[in-house]
């Protein structure tokens, strides 16, 4: 404690400190964290000189303050009805399984219960090996259009062989689900999409796959068609090729398009470390600005922060404008807070 106590730390290493400071400066932090924050300062100069510089900031908000009106309010209940709406949306298949789960009605029955699990049972005794020996048959060629020649054994190599996906109307077809498989050591996952067309089809292989990425960016590209789970996974296996053009164009557009706060942040996860940077930057500002969701503006707002403090954008009077105004106007503290510390981070040309 003592050796603590000389290097300026009690109990918590500066470098997990340093994020409280500004919940510390602007009051979000309970009693008990309030105390122990109070006591680190009293011992560490490094972080007592960055709480000044903390309150510096808040004082400069205090100036230009402006209490919240009954516009917020509205938008924070417009977001929760949102969320509601969501929430009941996917739950709904949930509780409609629970009507129908035999639990619900064969209690009450214990009689007509023993007679249909004993139908039940004996049904599934008598039809269950039939089914099973039917669906491990060879799956005939149309359902198997997604594998090459060579993985089934063809010797036919006279002619090439188009991609199954590049013949397919996406537009008349629908992704039914998509499942992720572990692959090995340093490996991209496998992915399997199945496709319901006039003639379903099955795709297999990595995101490095064409025709995976095709369906994938055609998922992101049209999100209107698919459900959130879906989404999710589209942008969730795309990240790892986020400096490929076609692929950051898409991430670019759920940003700016999806009606799923779920998804945008996502997104804009997705765009963290892709190049070129002055495109991320763009959809990073447009999201602050015009999106309404706080989660989503807190990540744009984190990122541009990162990229400032790093040197990876360079300053322009669009950009400081953008800053300048959420520093002002943001209704949450955190925004705000971080919008002005980014404007210090970019240099000298960021004059308050």
């Amino acid at each position: 404690m003592q050796a603590d106590r000389e290097n300026g730390k009690i109990g918590w290493a500066c470098g997990e400190f340093e994020p409280l400071l500004v919940l510390f400066a602007a009051g979000e932090l309970d009693s008990a964290e309030q105390a122990r924050v109070a006591a680190h300062l009293a011992h560490c100069s490094g972080c007592a000189a960055e709480f000044e510089s903390e309150n510096q900031l808040l004082g400069l908000l205090a100036e230009n303050h402006v209490e919240p009106g009954a516009s917020l309010l509205a938008s924070c209940r417009a977001n929760l009805l949102y969320a509601l709406d969501l929430e009941e949306g996917r739950s709904w298949f949930g509780r409609t399984a629970g009507a129908l789960l035999p639990a619900s009605w064969l209690a009450p029955r214990p009689a007509w219960g023993a007679a249909i699990l004993l139908f039940v049972g004996f049904s599934v005794g008598m039809f269950g090996p039939r089914l099973l020996r039917h669906s491990l048959t060879p799956a005939s060629p149309p359902d198997a259009i997604a594998e090459s020649p060579a993985a089934s054994g063809a010797a036919d190599t006279s002619a090439p062989v188009a991609s199954p996906v590049s013949t397919l109307d996406l537009h008349t077809a629908e992704v039914a689900g998509i499942n992720v498989y572990p692959s090995g050591e340093n490996q991209p996952p496998q992915v399997e999409l199945q496709l319901n067309a006039q003639q379903p089809m099955t795709v297999h292989g990595t995101v490095d796959n064409g025709d995976v990425k095709r369906v994938l960016l055609y998922v992101l590209r049209n999100n209107q068609r698919y459900d959130p789970d879906v989404r999710l996974d589209a942008v969730d296996l795309l990240r790892a090729r986020n400096n490929d053009p076609e692929v950051r164009s898409a991430l670019c557009h759920a940003v700016h398009t999806d009606n799923n706060a779920a998804v945008r942040l996502k997104a804009l996860e997705a765009l963290n470390g892709a190049e070129p940077q002055d495109i991320v930057r763009q959809t990073l500002l447009d999201a602050l600005v015009d999106d309404r969701n706080p989660g989503v503006r807190v990540e744009a707002i984190n990122e541009l922060r990162s990229m400032a403090a790093n040197g990876q954008v360079s300053s322009d009077n669009h950009m400081l404008a953008v800053l300048r105004e959420r520093m002002q106007k943001d209704p949450n503290t955190y925004i705000r807070l971080q919008s002005a510390a980014a404007i210090r981070d970019l240099g000298p040309r960021a004059k308050f």
